[in-house]
């Protein structure tokens, strides 16, 4: 009796360990919780309140329901500057999907051989990373400068006038610049991702293929490519969210307006000059129109996550 006394005080004694653990699990993500729900979760169950209302300022007061989606897609006014900046910022996304990543992979792959001063390249690819991009852009539209930039002086100098371009000042080749000149910047964050990704593949594994005869370019598609493809999945979901949310390098180069002609705007500028700058003549934001922008972006971003997210597990089923 005395025995089974004693074991349940000792269970209980367990037990109370464990609640107190879990309360303290609890107190420790508490403060966390508290600043997602007042920073992300608020504002964003807010901005879709928001999207619903109509009226000038940043405190629309006029019901409309879904009126301001309606005009998005059917109203001429704003039809086609939504469109534009739907297909551009595809375009934006596209550019640095293709360009940035396939580069990153290239470098990544270059620098994981050991040879001498590959850890001065590693710096140097990383090191724009690591600019401001409000600089980064003032610095590049210097450049660019039709007038005096250096590449136009260059091309001059070296007999190609021709091709001494108002870079920033056509509408078929302003955004395709500014994409690349946000690729420059940021090519060496996938470029770290994947690397760390070829370190983790065993040396031995490499060395037996080239024991076996295959050269480096087998070794890439058929051992290094494939053991990449859950980093490859993770550098292209987080370029799709960082591209859509793209705005700075835009701002910089070529303004809220997304000069020339809006040939640059993306949703966030249009966001930007709906919802905070106001687009009106004399500037007064349409809030609940620039909620329902912000709306559009977040179930664009949340399709896409989900579609990445359905697609690994469907992979690492069938594996």
């Amino acid at each position: 009796m005395s025995q089974t006394i004693s074991s349940a005080k000792r269970n209980g004694g367990l037990l109370s360990n464990e609640n107190r653990r879990k309360i303290t699990w609890v107190l420790f993500l508490l403060p966390a919780l508290i600043i997602y729900l007042t920073f992300m979760a608020g504002p964003l169950f807010d901005s879709l309140r928001l999207s619903l209302y109509t009226g000038e300022g940043y405190n629309p007061t006029k019901f409309v329901g879904f009126q301001n989606y309606i005009d998005l897609f059917t109203n001429p006014l704003w039809r086609e500057k939504f469109f534009g900046a739907v297909r551009h910022t595809f375009i934006f996304f596209g550019i640095h999907m293709i360009v940035q990543n396939s580069l990153g992979l290239l470098f990544a792959n270059l620098l994981s051989f050991d040879f001498k001063g590959r850890n001065f390249f590693r710096t140097i690819i990383f090191t724009p990373a690591t600019l401001s991009v409000l600089v980064t852009g003032f610095l590049w539209t210097l450049i660019l400068n039709p007038n005096w930039g250096a590449v136009n002086k260059i091309l001059i100098a070296v007999g190609l006038r021709e091709w001494a371009l108002p870079w920033l000042g056509r509408e078929n080749l302003a955004l395709p610049i500014i994409s690349l000149t946000s690729v420059w910047q940021w090519v060496g964050m996938p470029t770290v991702m994947f690397l760390a990704g070829l370190t983790g593949i065993s040396d031995e594994l490499l060395e037996a293929a080239r024991i076996d005869g295959a050269t480096e370019w087998d070794i890439f598609w058929r051992i290094k490519f494939p053991l990449l493809k859950p980093v490859i999945g993770i550098v292209a979901i987080l370029t799709f969210v960082d591209n859509f949310n793209a705005f700075d390098v835009i701002y910089a180069m070529a303004g809220a307006k997304g000069e020339p002609s809006y040939s640059t705007d993306l949703l966030a500028t249009l966001f930007y000059r709906t919802g905070i700058a106001g687009e009106h003549p004399v500037g007064i934001p349409n809030m609940g129109m620039g909620a329902a922008i912000a709306t559009i972006t977040f179930l664009i971003l949340m399709s896409g996550v989900l579609f990445w997210l359905y697609m690994s597990r469907r992979n690492s089923e069938e594996a």
